[in-house]
């Protein structure tokens, strides 16, 4: 018989009080993460892109970053994140570098986009041919970049990630 493990509400709740904050002071949308490893939050975070003029500041990426710093290590292995909304390709990268196992979120993609946000169109860019994307991409100084690729590759006691 299989045993259904509920979900941790707290952990939402939460991440819904962080998004609520940040919303209310002005710092960006309605969107919160933590971080949670072994049952406890390690890493809190809420959307700052407005606050710091960075469209990198998502609030799963500063969860992310809160975790990392408070933990001194860039894999969070083991652990999962609760956000306030589906994320976005941005931080769903984010995500599976930092190697967290399961993600947990409250309103879809589809629900934001009613909100004005455009992640649906992001996936959709994606899946096109590089060709065929809105924003083009052309290779320079591959010669040199991979020079650099290879010097990175041959130091002695680099350490993987």
């Amino acid at each position: 018989m299989l045993c259904k493990v509920p979900m941790k509400e707290e952990f939402m709740d939460r991440a819904i009080v962080l998004a609520r904050g940040g919303m209310r002071s002005g710092d960006g949308g309605p969107f919160g993460a933590v971080v949670v490893r072994d049952g406890t939050i390690i890493g809190e975070g809420w959307n700052r892109v407005l606050a710091t003029n960075d469209p990198t500041a998502h609030g799963e990426v500063v969860a992310i970053r809160d975790a990392c710093t408070k933990i001194s290590e860039f894999s969070l292995a083991g652990c999962e994140i609760y956000t306030t909304g589906q994320p976005c390709p941005m931080c769903l990268g984010a995500i599976h570098w930092a190697r967290i196992t399961a993600i947990h979120y409250g309103f879809s993609i589809e629900d934001t986009e009613e909100l004005g946000f455009d992640d649906r169109e992001f996936f959709r860019q994606f899946s096109l041919p590089a060709g065929e994307r809105s924003v083009p991409e052309n290779q320079v100084g591959r010669t040199q970049a991979l020079k650099l690729a290879e010097e990175f590759s041959a130091m002695p006691g680099r350490k993987a990630y």
